[in-house]
């Protein structure tokens, strides 16, 4: 019975991380449906070698940095046939599959940001950025809040009353993958263009609204592992999770659909922003407080994204930050709100611990972003030459356009 257990386990982690690596291909189209034409092929490559890159640099070091677990080992040890003493290994291979389904997480980090330095970013200093943060910086503070580092987590709860917490991610993942990304964007600059001196912004209309639309609905399923099977087993597997990502979900359509005047755009992104916000409270809060958190998630996202377009010239192509910079900040923080009792929610969290540990997740992605894209822009430079850029990343970096049977008609 034992071992059919662990068995199930191992599925049920599977599964969960099948589903999260499903969602990169949502990623994937999303950033090909919101970029010009010229620039499509490069979302495509992007976000899957910064998977590759990031399995590698999480397999061999970022694992070890957060949970203190390499996997230099016999296969026998690794899957845990044979129980090696100071090894941390699971029966049937589920420490396996935890890295995979963690791996996932983390390769979640670039995939955000690629969508901030679309259309304008070299392609390899942006894979050496993806190694540093998934090998060194993501992992950091994902061993603190769900590794139990530093102590850090028990000092919260002394001080605080309780642990920082991030069921699934609102801040690990998406908070600090929005920062970084922030800090990326304002090392690169606009495209050009796009913020002509005298003159209002230009817009960069997307190249396939169907394409966008694709990646954000392949996103929402693979959401369902993302923060269901973060429960990590059959046993703790709980359908209050999976009800509040969903009403956080259609909260965010809905308040999208309205702030964003039908937008087709805003109410595709409005359905991520809901789901970004519910990931840290998902297994506390009511199912309507999952549905307010949502909803003003998207409201945030609707307003944050025309001001920083328009309002401060921060040029962030698909608005990562506000969607999962800003939306994730606002769950983070939720959760220390909607989580109360008094709320309708399981309690086990205090707004000062949310607070804090919201704070200090994002301050520290931002000022890692802002240092990483800096080093990286002083030595090796970060964007495509203008030349480069005006043809557009696919023929500047990849020698090939969307379309390449058109493209060798035209040229």
């Amino acid at each position: 019975m034992e071992t059919a257990s662990m068995g199930a386990d191992v599925f049920f982690v599977l599964m969960g991380a099948i589903l999260v690596f499903a969602m990169h291909s949502g990623f994937a189209f999303l950033e090909v449906g919101t970029v010009q034409h010229k620039n499509q092929v490069n979302a495509l490559v992007k976000i899957l070698s910064d998977f590759a890159a990031s399995t590698v640099a999480y397999f061999f070091v970022g694992f070890t940095v957060a949970y203190g677990t390499h996997f230099f080992l016999p296969a026998d040890v690794l899957s845990g046939i044979r129980v090696l003493e100071g090894t941390k290994f699971e029966g049937s291979g589920y420490t396996l599959v935890s890295f995979f389904f963690l791996a996932t997480f983390a390769a979640a980090i670039p995939a955000i940001i690629s969508g901030g330095i679309a259309e304008r970013a070299r392609f390899w200093p942006q894979v050496a950025a993806v190694v540093i943060f998934v090998a060194l910086v993501y992992p950091f503070f994902e061993g603190i809040v769900w590794g139990g580092n530093f102590g850090i987590q028990s000092w919260m709860e002394s001080t605080f009353g309780a642990e920082f917490h991030d069921f699934a991610g609102s801040i690990v993942v998406h908070g600090v993958g929005g920062w970084l990304a922030l800090g990326a964007v304002l090392q690169l600059g606009p495209r050009i263009g796009r913020y002509p001196a005298g003159q209002p912004p230009q817009g960069f209309p997307p190249s396939s609204v169907p394409w966008l639309a694709l990646g954000s609905w392949i996103l929402c399923i693979g959401w369902f592992g993302f923060n269901v099977m973060t429960a990590a087993s059959l046993n703790d597997v709980t359908g209050l999770v999976a009800i509040n990502s969903l009403m956080a979900m259609v909260g965010g359509i809905l308040a999208a659909l309205i702030a964003g005047k039908n937008d087709p755009g805003f109410v595709h992104n409005g359905a991520l922003a809901g789901l970004v916000a519910i990931c840290a409270g998902s297994d506390i809060v009511h199912p309507i407080g999952a549905f307010i958190i949502g909803a003003v998630a998207g409201l945030v996202f609707v307003y944050l994204f025309q001001v920083m377009q328009n309002k401060w010239k921060i040029d962030d192509v698909l608005g990562v930050w506000p969607l999962h910079g800003v939306a994730g900040a606002w769950g983070g923080i939720a959760a220390g709100i909607f989580g109360y009792e008094t709320m309708g929610g399981m309690g086990g969290v205090t707004f000062a611990s949310q607070l804090f540990g919201t704070v200090a997740g994002i301050s520290y992605a931002f000022i890692m972003g802002l240092v990483v894209y800096g080093l990286l822009k002083a030595t090796i430079g970060i964007r495509l030459d203008p030349e480069q850029e005006e043809r557009g990343a696919d023929l500047s970096i990849h020698k090939v356009g969307a379309n390449p049977e058109g493209d060798l008609l035209r040229y």
